[in-house]
């Protein structure tokens, strides 16, 4: 049964309400309204579901129940900086804000705060460099991994050449719509494919324009950097003009369930990348099922579990609690500060054998960070669309990025923010 909205404020009242002084303070700059919403609940409902979790079965880590902090930012930049002010205090250990235009904000307000930011698969790119971004992670992978696992994946589609194809970038006219822009120019210098660059305006309602222009210039392949209500039109538009699906490839940000099923059959064969694996064929949500979903204890009205942004949110989560497992070991405490978490950030090793043991076999590339690696290995899969089963089916393994390509571009443009923000390299 749907929890009623005065549920749903009692929940968040719940959440927000005051902690026992050890408990682990998690804030949750969440959007559950406006044109962003439908990516953004079931994100938010997976994160706090898996934090339910540990706290329902495992008695929290080690020992100490997670408090989640739920803050509305409605995707908007200074509604997210308002939500980071209003919740930093009173111990908070951390900030995953799913929003690039609110983490290239938050990145010296935390920095200057001493509180690290989570930004997986979004955000600053060039964060990854740990030299210069001390308080900022992004692994397992990030924008410019995205872009150029797609072009990697067109390669092999194309027999390893490109060269005289033209590859469109629909993209919403943001920060984060930006961000492939510059590696897909580099890739395009080295592959000999023509960059054709087509933006989108917020939020992405209206696409006629955009799409008269695919139709006359004629893309082999278009690649989405999409968000919100803007996927959902892109594919119909797609659709309408006939463009053929399989040629479409959306970021991980433009490939689940809410992205393609309002376009019913006609988006049958789209692609989009994925950071992680896709259904509910994990141990995890077993336990999901029985001590958060079944107990009435999910996170907003409990109709997300499972879908693809879900998983995501849950595997966020996933992911700073095993940090804070790695802090707790590190400083021999169960209560960390947020100073012992960003430690255990630049420690943390994930292997396939302790994915396994959270019910999570091959869901997502090990990784193992270091003082200078904020940023994962950057693997990700080519998934597709099949309308008829509702349902994503993996065509790939992992596809590692073009390093040769990357490195040089982390390394130019994290120095920049160093030199302009005075910060010197550590890690040396």
């Amino acid at each position: 049964m749907k929890k009623t909205l005065a549920a749903l404020a009692a929940a968040t009242m719940l959440m927000t309400s005051v902690p026992a002084s050890a408990d682990l303070i998690v804030p949750n700059l969440s959007y559950r309204t406006g044109p962003y919403a439908p990516g953004g609940i079931p994100y938010a409902d997976g994160f706090n579901d898996y934090f339910t979790l540990l706290n329902e079965r495992d008695g929290g880590i080690g020992g100490e129940k997670v408090v989640i902090r739920e803050c509305e930012t409605a995707y908007n930049t200074e509604k997210g900086v308002e939500c980071y002010e209003a919740t930093k205090g009173g111990g908070a250990l951390v900030y995953n804000p799913l929003s690039t235009g609110i983490t290239y904000q938050l990145i010296p307000k935390s920095a200057a705060d001493g509180i690290p930011l989570y930004t997986p698969g979004y955000g600053r790119t060039s964060a990854a460099n740990g030299k210069v971004f001390e308080w900022v992670f992004n692994y397992p992978a990030n924008y410019w991994d995205a872009a150029s696992v797609a072009i990697r994946y067109l390669l092999e589609e194309n027999g390893g050449d490109l060269s005289g194809k033209k590859v469109a970038l629909l993209y919403h006219n943001s920060a984060y719509g930006k961000e492939p822009i510059r590696t897909l120019t580099e890739l395009s210098k080295k592959h000999g494919y023509e960059l054709l660059e087509i933006p989108v305006d917020h939020p992405g309602q209206e696409q006629k324009s955009q799409w008269l222009q695919i139709r006359r210039e004629k893309p082999d392949y278009v690649l989405m950097w999409g968000w919100g209500v803007m996927n959902a039109v892109a594919i119909q538009e797609a659709a309408n003009i006939n463009y053929p699906m399989e040629n479409f490839i959306g970021a991980w940000w433009s490939g689940a369930e809410i992205d393609v099923a309002p376009v019913g059959m006609q988006a049958n064969g789209y692609k989009s990348l994925a950071m992680h694996g896709t259904g509910m064929d994990y141990p995890v949500y077993d336990d999901l099922k029985k001590y958060v979903i079944d107990a009435g204890k999910a996170s907003g009205a409990g109709d997300q579990f499972g879908s693809v942004l879900y998983s995501r949110g849950m595997y966020a989560a996933l992911v700073i609690s095993e940090a804070i497992r790695k802090a707790q070991e590190m400083t021999g405490k169960s209560s960390i500060t947020a100073a012992d978490l960003r430690n255990g950030f630049e420690e943390l090793e994930i292997t396939e054998a302790r994915m396994e043991e959270l019910g999570l076999p091959k869901f997502g590339q090990p990784f193992k960070a270091t003082c200078a690696d904020h940023g994962g290995p950057g693997a990700a899969l080519i998934q597709q669309w099949d309308a008829s089963a509702k349902k994503w089916n993996l065509l790939t393994d992992f596809i590692a990025p073009d390093d040769e390509v990357l490195v040089p571009l982390v390394l130019e443009d994290s120095q920049a923010f160093a030199k302009e923000n005075n910060i010197t390299e550590r890690c040396n």
